[in-house]
């Protein structure tokens, strides 16, 4: 009967510390897998609002073109003199030179 009363005096103790494991894992998890993801997602978002007219994008299939126009959820896109597409402003992303010129003018922390 001791036995028992010693088993059960210990057992709390290990419960703890498990839970303490899994609440670390957990921050660990959230601080280098989702904060970045949602740091990276806001910022495709913020350069997505502040296309403009005239600004040179690619979209998600790498078609290279110029936006001609700017609805509530779609873009037109010249890509060429007699050709222009429609496309959703969720595939737009900037392109390569503009990226470049961006990170070369982006101030250094």
């Amino acid at each position: 009967m001791l036995y028992n009363l010693i088993l059960l005096q210990t057992a709390p103790a290990a419960d703890y510390s498990g839970i303490i494991m899994i609440v670390a894992l957990i921050a660990v998890f959230y601080f280098l897998m989702i904060r970045p993801q949602q740091k990276k997602q806001k910022e495709i978002r913020k350069f997505r609002e502040g296309l403009q007219k005239g600004d040179n994008v690619i979209t998600a299939g790498g078609i290279y073109g110029k936006i001609k126009e700017i609805k509530d959820t779609y873009f037109l896109i010249s890509i060429s003199d007699n050709t222009t597409i429609k496309i959703d402003k969720g595939s737009v992303y900037p392109s390569a030179n503009d990226a470049k010129e961006q990170e070369a003018n982006k101030p250094k922390a």
